[in-house]
């Protein structure tokens, strides 16, 4: 049985792919007149269908969304009971019908047609009621559709959703939408968490910092990173200026060595020059740092050099970083 599944799944997948095939002699002037009037409009975009087609339309919007163009889905038979208010002469629709002839889209299209809005279709057939009442139809046929009865809705969503997606982002390469502004729709995200975060949200500042001047003893350094748990330690003179850091690796180094921790001053022990970084940067530059340089702490600096904080590979790992 586990190969006449395996069959069915291939047979399904390879009608699918000629179906998004198909769709490349397809993008014409239509395409860019949609993405024209996309551009150029000054409210949101608000996507509409019924059925499968809905929850293609859903998904459009939502990437419309996510990649610099505002839209939202409003479901056609909740549209007729009042949300069309929802939608002004300053938006654009695109309705989704594979026939043309959804009755629920229909029935809505007098009301958006009043309203001056734009009306963007995508549908299976050019000659259908909703493509002629369209100011850009997008032609998304399909020869067959991987359900053996040629019924249920499956290559025609399918090719509805990558056109779906071709409109997105050609729309977000038009705006020059970047990563950052990715980001900034994603806050959650693991992406928004590595380009939003910087390291001053993440450090360990104030009371939190360990930090020792360069006149004290190994003694006093151990104390110090001891009690703040970091690992590490930051050495001032005696104008605040970061001259040091003392790390498990220089403990482990000065072990060695032998020596009397009471007796001798951090400065023979400590590294000198460390490897720092500045507040504003982001706290995945701090993580790029540290796997470069093999470490697992940086002091952070203000901008004449003196630390203002310290963090860890696992305030990153927290933080959601790494």
């Amino acid at each position: 049985m586990s190969n006449d599944f395996q069959a069915t799944a291939k047979r399904v997948l390879a009608i699918e792919a000629r179906a998004v095939e198909g769709l490349i002699h397809t993008i014409d002037e239509h395409f860019s007149r949609a993405c024209e009037l996309l551009l150029a409009c000054t409210g949101r975009i608000i996507v509409t269908g019924m059925g499968k087609s809905g929850h293609i339309g859903n998904k459009l919007a939502a990437t419309l969304a996510s990649t610099g163009s505002p839209a939202f889905f409003v479901h056609p038979a909740e549209a007729s009971h009042g949300d069309l208010g929802m939608i002004t002469a300053n938006d654009i629709v695109i309705a989704l019908s594979n026939s043309g002839e959804t009755a629920e889209v229909l029935t809505i299209m007098p009301v958006i047609k009043r309203k001056g809005t734009p009306l963007i279709s995508m549908t299976g057939r050019a000659d259908s009621t909703l493509a002629r009442q369209a100011d850009v139809h997008l032609h998304v046929a399909v020869e067959e559709e991987a359900c053996p009865l040629n019924l249920a809705p499956t290559s025609s969503t399918t090719a509805a959703l990558a056109l779906g997606d071709a409109l997105a982002i050609a729309l977000l390469e038009a705006r020059g939408f970047t990563a950052e502004d990715f980001a900034l729709s994603h806050p959650g995200g693991a992406l928004g968490r590595r380009l939003l975060l910087r390291v001053e949200d993440v450090m360990h500042a104030g009371e939190r910092l360990p930090i020792i001047s360069d006149g004290a003893s190994i003694a006093d350094a151990l104390l110090e990173m001891t009690s703040k748990g970091l690992g590490m330690t930051a050495i001032v003179d005696s104008n605040n200026a970061l001259t040091g850091v003392f790390t498990d690796g220089d403990l482990r180094r000065m072990l060695e060595r032998a020596l009397d921790i009471h007796q001798h001053n951090i400065r023979e022990v400590m590294t000198v020059n460390p490897v720092v970084i500045e507040q504003g940067h982001l706290a995945a530059e701090a993580l790029q740092i540290m796997e470069k340089k093999k470490i697992n702490g940086l002091i952070v600096v203000d901008a004449d050099h003196n630390p203002v904080g310290a963090l860890n590979m696992h305030d990153l790992l927290r933080a959601g970083v790494v």
